[in-house]
């Protein structure tokens, strides 16, 4: 059966729209005071080489100097030993991290560094070699230290090695073939591991992770091809690498802020932040949605241009808005979103991103509250007669005031509410998720709570008839205070109003002995809880005639050993064979005293103990015969 000419166009264009509806968005990032965190935990005392090499320049990549960059050079120069590759590397890339910091470098140094890029040297070893010759300015032969890296790389298959490798990598020249190195940051994005769709990294944790995406992004920018990976998975280990908040250690922080500043300024993929400035919500007197756009260190982009794809409400999923630009406001992005006169509620917008072909996460899904007033419409209050041979007593009220006076509500007359809600900056009619009628008891505290519940024409409407609604009151009769409470989440001024003060009254044979309160705080009753009395035991006749019987194999077996004429003439007297035959009869006892006094827990401590024990002594009394035998 063939398939129609533009069924395969359609079904990729199906794909591609399912692809970018479950396309991720950065869920971590580093916001400012993580960026302050991550600093803190950068700026330590120097103590060693390495460490000053971490904190400096993981300094740098924040974009943050070294406050007295004159003592930090000099404890480089203390500190820096001419016959240490490790050495070199640290105080050659810390000191290109400060200003004005040269160190001299002899002859004999040059010379080892330039005898460690052999094949012979660990990759760790040709990496610092390298990196110490650049920092240092020195020249070098970048395709003999390729090959070298080349040869070394396929005897230290590790992820380390291979990120080592990329950051070798990116230090040799560009003339040098670095496309077999460049091959290998598809490899190590087959090895990470895929945490639930949501994070991707290497088992090796997040230090090696965060070292991947800055050499990559390094020497990427340094050859200048785009890395192999995809949208999603960019996304992936940035979530990955920002999760953790908090470094206790140094090479830790190093290489979270290495990332960061890779993620933040590279030439081919640059992660996009869409947040709200403060709460994601407008009303008619905010009516301005403010939206943060920036990197992934929270630096604004300013170039961008932000424009509202749509906004559709929750509720009707109607849309109200569409392809409307966002105005930028020095750093923060800025739409009127009230001008179009919403109705409250929830709004979902999609928020695109352009203005650099780099940004990637730029597709922002977002939801929007929209937020009002309430106001209370023709408040009428009732007094009906069940019988309907009087007119209906109304009052009406006006929020925020208490009715004057008080109602009543008896087996002869109900008691009535109505009532209307409307927007007040709109004057459109609105129903609340929480419309509740609460009754309190002035003398008891009992309370008494009733949904209002909306007709067809949007007025609310309660009504309380004392034979209907005896169970809920307990027959209690008195005077309670009414209030009305009105609430929901979009709602910018919920409601509890006290309305008016309704007498009601039960008959006197439906009323209780004693009004406890409804508050939940009180002791309750304790349960007495009555076992089932045990059954009746059976006569002592038949217990012993059964215990009789139970008995008798025995004693068959002592009359069967007299007449045959049982042979203990091996039995032994031996301390082994005394403790075995003692602890095989004691565990008997012990199942008698089990079925008399004691529980199972406590006889199988004592089985524990007892057989332990048997156990050694029989173990060691059948050594005795089997050695006794062969003799």
């Amino acid at each position: 059966m063939m398939a129609a000419p533009g069924f395969p166009s359609l079904f990729i264009l199906a794909l591609i729209l399912v692809t970018g509806i479950q396309a991720l968005t950065p869920s971590h990032y580093l916001t400012k005071h993580d960026i302050q965190r991550l600093q803190a935990s950068l700026e330590r005392p120097f103590t060693d080489l390495e460490g000053s090499y971490y904190s400096i320049v993981g300094l740098s990549k924040l974009g943050v100097k070294i406050t007295d960059e004159q003592a930090a050079c000099n404890f480089i120069r203390s500190k820096v030993d001419p016959n240490s590759v490790d050495s070199l590397f640290y105080a050659a890339q810390a000191s290109q991290a400060l200003s004005g910091c040269e160190i001299a470098i002899s002859n004999e140094t040059r010379e080892l560094l330039l005898a460690s890029i052999s094949e012979d040297s660990s990759v760790t070893q040709i990496y610092h070699a390298v990196g110490a010759l650049s920092g240092f300015g020195l020249p070098l032969a970048s395709q003999e230290a390729l090959s070298a890296l080349t040869s070394r790389l396929s005897k230290e298959e590790n992820v380390l090695a291979t990120i080592q490798a990329l950051q070798t990598a990116s230090y040799l020249s560009q003339q040098a073939d670095l496309n077999g190195i460049v091959e290998e940051i598809e490899d190590l994005v087959a090895r990470l591991d895929d945490l639930g769709g949501v994070y991707l990294q290497f088992e090796e944790g997040l230090e090696t992770t965060a070292l991947f995406v800055a050499a990559t992004y390094r020497l990427s920018d340094h050859v200048g091809t785009e890395p192999a990976m995809k949208e999603d998975q960019i996304i992936q280990l940035v979530n990955a690498i920002f999760s953790k908040k908090n470094f206790e250690i140094l090479s830790e922080a190093f290489s979270v802020a290495c990332a960061a500043a890779s993620l933040s300024q590279n030439r081919y993929h640059l992660p996009v932040i869409v947040v709200p400035d403060g709460p994601a919500a407008v009303s008619h007197h905010q009516p301005v949605l403010r939206l943060q756009v920036t990197n992934v260190m929270s630096q604004p982009l300013t170039q961008a241009s932000v424009t509202l794809d749509h906004a559709k409400s929750v509720a009707t999923k109607a849309t109200v808005l569409h392809q409307t630009a966002f105005a930028l406001s020095r750093d923060v992005f800025e739409l009127n979103f009230m001008s179009v006169k919403p109705a409250s509620g929830y709004y979902d917008f999609a928020v695109n991103v352009d203005g650099d072909s780099r940004f990637i996460a730029n597709k922002v899904e977002l939801k929007v509250k929209v937020s009002t007033e309430v106001g209370i419409a023709n408040v009428d209050l009732f007094t009906v007669d069940k019988d309907q041979s009087i007119a209906p007593k109304t009052t009406r009220v006006t929020y925020p005031a208490k009715a004057k006076g008080s109602f009543t509500a008896d087996s002869h007359q109900n008691f009535a509410l109505s009532f209307q809600l409307v927007d007040v900056n709109t004057g459109a009619e609105l129903i609340p998720h929480q419309t509740f009628v609460r009754l309190h008891n002035q003398k008891t505290g009992q309370e008494v709570v009733f949904v209002a519940e909306p007709d067809s024409k949007n007025i609310y409407k309660f009504e309380l008839d004392t034979s209907e609604r005896k169970t809920e009151f307990d027959s209690a009769s008195g005077t309670y205070t009414l209030y009305l409470i009105i609430g929901d989440a979009t709602l910018e001024n919920p409601i509890l109003w006290n309305v008016a003060d309704v007498v009601i009254k039960f008959p006197e044979e439906d009323a209780p002995s004693a009004v406890q309160s409804k508050s939940l705080f009180v002791p309750k009753p304790e349960i007495q809880h009555l076992f089932r009395e045990p059954e009746k035991r059976p006569p002592t006749v038949v217990s012993n005639t059964f215990t009789a019987l139970i008995l008798s194999p025995l004693l068959l077996l002592f009359i069967l050993w007299i007449k045959i004429g049982a042979n203990i003439s091996n039995f032994s007297f031996a301390p082994s064979t005394l403790i075995f035959h003692l602890g095989h009869a004691a565990m008997l006892g012990l199942m008698y005293v089990y079925w008399t006094q004691l529980n199972m827990f406590q006889t199988l401590k004592y089985l524990a103990i007892l057989g332990s024990i048997t156990f050694l002594a029989g173990n060691r009394m059948l050594a005795h015969k089997a050695v006794k035998r062969t003799h």
